[in-house]
């Protein structure tokens, strides 16, 4: 049977009955995932767990890397089969890694399945699984309406097409699927194929020869995004990069429409001033920001070339750009242009310094209008959540919070959540039962509920 017990995480009777009560019924607003959008509109019935549990999860992927599995079983040509009896005897001895919890959870949660996941028990894992699977209509819509969740918001390229979305919503789903505006494709200018991706977007919105006419492509398809309900964007950056001025990012990216490579400080001009008029932008339109920073991306160049993008093989960079965040803040703050923005941090370290300066840019416009966002990717474990809800608390407001995200391309993810929650319940139980807050669980347990789903409602405007 599984260890995962009905009290799992809760530290004391406070915590539990704050969980029970207050967190446990509180519906899912999943405001950041990579689920794809014509998966959800096709809504085909699943064939086996690995499809449902192990296709294109890099988080697992790279667990099993680290295991020394060999790449057949991961990406490779292995079976299906061969690659879950893979990954099951990975997780079986990687305890304190959030997937031990979380795939068990997501068992027990979506097959009712309370073996403990192992390679002495794969095999029954993957018949009980599959059997579960054969006799139910396990979709997409099931997976996300089982989850109780309401809204979800992809992440999208600003050339995506946006049919999909249109047609989703004359589905008859308990839930709304909404796009993220990204120009992530536009911003890395030293990309290769980069000539392309503009191309692609000239080819909707017509010629794009310089910055000009780039800056009025991207307006168009936002407002097109908006017209399909996007309230959010998002910004995905290693670090933040000085505002430069208009002309000299124009010299930058006409060299790389045609081919050119620009150098790493030719670049930097670019996604300085191209972030500042993204941020601008959306300030205009009253588009939240997502704005990710600290990645180190595709460190293998080897397996770059050989899997592409999102595989694993992404890291937590070191670079510290908070002087550079305080000035392009405070630039757009100057400019009456500052959006409400919900700052993703990767790396620990810099977790006050950046919570302090955020502090610093807030208003009435919305409660906070500038957000430290929730533990994310490396981060969203048990150590890296608690660090996170201490740093907030310590220097920040928890009453505002927005709370959890996915930012998962699984659509078992949403247990992780649940896990978030009995984190945070953990962290008022015991501050409770110590004496250092007060003992009202009415109270306490309203902004439980708040941190849940009800701020993130309404910071992105979705009780309207």
């Amino acid at each position: 049977m599984s260890y995962i017990k009905e009290n799992f995480l809760l530290c004391n009777k406070t915590a539990e009955k704050l969980y029970f009560d207050y967190a446990s019924k509180m519906p899912i607003f999943d405001y950041h995932c990579h689920l794809p959008e014509t998966q959800l509109l096709e809504n085909a019935k699943f064939n086996d767990v690995f499809e449902i549990w192990l296709k294109g999860d890099h988080y697992k992927w790279r667990l099993m890397r680290n295991y020394g599995v060999n790449e057949e079983y991961i990406t490779g040509n292995k079976t299906n089969k061969e690659k879950f009896i893979a990954y099951c005897k990975t997780l079986g001895t990687a305890f304190g890694n959030p997937l031990y919890h979380w795939s068990q959870v997501e068992l027990k949660e979506f097959f009712n399945c309370e073996l403990e996941i192992n390679e002495e028990n794969a095999l029954l894992i993957w018949d009980w699984c599959n059997d579960y699977i054969a006799l139910n209509n396990v979709t997409p819509q099931s997976l996300i309406e089982k989850s109780n969740v309401t809204h979800l918001f992809t992440t999208n390229e600003i050339f995506d097409d946006l049919s999909t979305f249109e047609k989703i919503a004359q589905k008859d789903y308990k839930f709304k699927v909404i796009p993220a505006f990204r120009a992530d494709k536009l911003m890395n200018v030293d990309a290769v194929g980069y000539p392309s991706s503009v191309e692609k977007l000239a080819n909707i919105c017509g010629e794009i020869k310089d910055i000009d006419q780039l800056e009025k492509a991207v307006e168009d398809r936002l407002n097109a995004f908006i017209k399909v309900g996007t309230t959010a964007s998002d910004i995905a950056l290693q670090m933040v990069y000085p505002v430069t001025d208009k002309q000299s990012a124009n010299e930058v990216f006409v060299k790389a429409i045609k081919g050119e490579v620009p150098t790493e400080k030719e670049s930097e001009v670019f996604k300085g001033y191209f972030t500042y008029f993204l941020m601008k932008l959306y300030a205009k339109y009253s588009i939240s920001t997502e704005l990710h920073l600290g990645a180190m991306r595709n460190n293998n160049s080897a397996m770059l070339q050989k899997l592409g993008l999102d595989t694993g093989y992404d890291s937590i960079a070191e670079d510290n750009s908070i002087k550079n965040l305080s000035r392009l803040l405070d630039k757009l703050n100057l400019e009456n242009s500052l959006p409400k923005t919900i700052l993703f941090n990767l790396n620990p370290k810099m977790n006050t310094e950046i919570m302090t300066l955020l502090g610093c840019f807030q208003s009435d416009e919305a409660r906070g209008k500038i957000q430290y966002g929730p533990a994310w990717w490396f981060l969203d474990n048990k150590v890296g959540m608690e660090r996170h809800l201490e740093d907030l608390t310590a220097t920040g407001h928890i009453g505002s919070f927005v709370g959890m995200l996915t930012d998962s391309r699984s659509l078992l993810s949403y247990p992780r959540h649940h896990y978030f929650r009995r984190i945070l319940c953990s962290y008022f139980g015991k501050m409770i039962e110590n004496g250092e807050m007060t003992s009202d669980l009415k109270l306490v347990g309203k902004v439980v509920q708040d941190i849940c789903y009800n701020n993130s409602i309404e910071y992105f405007g979705m009780n309207k």
